[in-house]
Formats: C-alpha cells, structure tokens, sequence
C-alpha cells in the first residue's frame, strides 16, 4: 500500500492524503496523463471508471463513470484550472450527469495534486478542499474516504506495469478490507482468448477442476444480465472427496472485459459472495481480477481457509498450459 498518511482539517475543510512511490515523477505523472492508466485505479475495487473524455490542460475537462457491481453508476467530471507538467494539477472535482455535464444537485470540490522526487522514487500529495463541513460530512459518509484509499491502492500495479507486476507469480491474493478480497493471475494469451476459455462450458471442463483427481460433472452456463450459472464437480475413482458444486447469477455482462456474478455453494447454508471479474490486455498478456465480497468477516476468513486460493492457482495453471497448447 503506497499511502503513507491521510489527514483531515474540519477547520480548513481539507483532507490530505500522501502517498510514495519507487518510481520517477515521469512515470506517475504519466499515470494520471493516461486515460487508458487511470481506468485502471481511479475506481475503486468493484466500481472500475471508464473515462470518455480526459483533455487534461487548463481549461480542459475529463468526464468518467464508475460503474458497480449491480449495473449502478455513477459519474464525474474534473475541470482542469492549473497545470505544471510533472509538478502539480489542480482542478474543480464534482459530479456529472451521464452526458459529462456537472450535477448541480450534488456537491463540488477544488483539488490540488502535488508530484515531488524523492531519495527513493516520488511522492503524491493529493489535497481536497471542501465548500462546507455538511459537505464534508456528506461525502465522507458517502464512502469518499474509503473509496479514495481503495482505488489508490491498486495504484502500484499500473506504476510497475501488469506484466511485471504479476507475470510469473502464480494467484494471488490481497485483502482489501474486511469483506473484499482481491485476486489476481497473470495469463499468457490474449483478452479475447481468455474470455472464450474462461466463459465456454466445453472448455471450462478442461481446466476448471481444481486439484488433480477431480472432474466437473455439470457446467451450464448463462453470462447475460439476469443469467444464471451451475457448475459441479466429484471425485473421480481412488481420490478422496465429496461431490458439490455451486449456482448464481448473472449480475452485470460487458465482455470481453467485465463479469460480475454471485456464488453460493448449493445445498448448504454457505454464505453467498459476490464475484466482479475482470480482464484487462497488456504486453501480450492478460490480467486477470477477481474482487470477492463477502457478507462479514467471518465467512471471509472461513472460506479462504478452505485452500480456495491453490485450488485456484492449480486451475489456473491449467488454463495457461491448455491456452499454449493450443
């Protein structure tokens, strides 16, 4: 995690957050020049932004939606008024209708980006100035806060680029808060070819099964809003283990790049999750997410102890040997 401090002045109607980084201010200025690099932080977990609109020079105007789990959304814009490329950004914060326009039902923002060297790499120092200590409030209560860390914290991955950040390291898993986790798998082929294997049942029978020793008996499957899936699996003769399996539905559909979908284990009382897949391209590769929420903490804690992240990465493992066979 980057942020090294987050403040808040209620008597200057600010917070602060800083935040550093092992990579030069070229690299993490460009972050923020990139359209296509800021998707990949600015929302946070389960809430991915998509900017239409990023002219970022004084006077200009970016325009983004985030949209979350359930097909909700919810829109931004930023108007730039002070520019010093590598150094500082400072601009209006507010938002947006769906066409890019400012809401004027709902509050505004004046922010500052700061991008200083360091011994080490570089620092970000992100102040926002609030109208009112109501607006403070109501934003804070709104999630502002948490949303902010969350959606920086997935900053280091785009800095140190998606390749190097996961290639070659197996699943892995990060605990994002005490219901959200995030896993991530570094695949070798293409988006499209990802999405096929990853969503195709006679495919999925190749390499959806776990550890060694096990078979996937059912695997139907209906990835449009509203759809519902049903997949199970058994032992096969002399491996030990009990036959199960899990169902859900289909909450939000947008291939090749985003599922999002929720899971319960059939038959029993287990809690159920819910599942935000996505897959982004890059350097001939793709990356694969999984945000998992849970209900509470306990089933979170409960169900990661069952061995789900190996059985996954053996899976995954699978599915890249299967994908370079081909």
């Amino acid at each position: 995690m980057p942020i090294t401090n987050v403040e808040k002045d209620l008597d200057a109607l600010t917070m602060t957050i800083t935040a550093e980084f092992p990579v030069p201010v070229s690299r993490l200025w460009g972050a923020f020049d990139d359209p296509r690099q800021l998707e990949q932080f600015w929302g946070p977990p389960g809430w991915p932004a998509r900017f239409t609109r990023h002219d970022m020079a004084v006077g200009g105007r970016s325009h983004y939606t985030m949209t979350g789990p359930e097909g909700e959304s919810s829109s931004g814009y930023w108007e730039f008024t002070r520019i010093e490329p590598g150094k500082t950004i400072e601009l209006v914060d507010g938002f947006a209708t769906d066409d890019g326009e400012p809401n004027p039902q709902m509050p505004t923002m004046r922010m500052s980006m700061v991008f200083e060297p360091t011994d080490a790499g570089s620092r970000f120092v992100s102040t926002t100035w609030f109208n009112s200590l109501d607006e403070l409030n109501q934003l804070l209560e709104m999630g502002m806060e948490q949303g902010t860390l969350m959606a920086m914290g997935q900053m280091d991955r785009v800095l140190e680029g998606l390749r190097e950040f996961a290639a070659g390291k197996g699943t892995l898993l990060e605990e994002l808060s005490e219901v959200h986790v995030r896993i991530t798998r570094w695949i070798e082929a293409d988006r499209d070819t990802v999405w096929h294997a990853y969503n195709t049942p006679e495919l999925m029978r190749q390499w959806l099964l776990g550890p060694d020793g096990w078979r996937m008996t059912e695997c139907e499957m209906d990835l449009t809003k509203g759809g519902s899936y049903r997949y199970a699996w058994e032992p096969e003769e002399g491996t030990e283990g009990t036959a199960f399996g899990f169902e859900g539905e289909c909450l939000l559909a947008e291939p090749p790049y985003r599922a999002v979908t929720t899971e319960r284990m059939r038959g029993t009382p287990a809690p159920q999750t819910t599942n935000d897949l996505t897959m982004v391209e890059d350097d001939g590769g793709t990356l694969l997410t999984l945000v998992i929420q849970y209900p509470d903490e306990a089933s979170k804690e409960f169900i990661l102890g069952t061995g789900m992240v190996e059985g996954m990465e053996t899976s995954y493992a699978r599915l890249e040997r299967m994908l370079q066979d081909d």
